[in-house]
């Protein structure tokens, strides 16, 4: 029978796992609420003039 807890403590994750997520945590990413704040803004601007 498998013992999970003593897999687990052998556990280490694969070195590109590790550079992908410093690469996605580094990055500057834009979500929607940030595209959706930015058209707004935009367009109360032209509203504006």
């Amino acid at each position: 029978m498998i013992d999970f807890e003593e897999e687990l403590k052998k556990y280490e994750p694969a070195i590109e796992v590790e550079q992908a997520e410093s690469a996605i945590k580094s990055r500057d990413l834009t979500d929607l609420t940030d595209l959706l704040y930015n058209l707004t803004a935009q367009n109360n601007m032209q509203n504006q003039k």
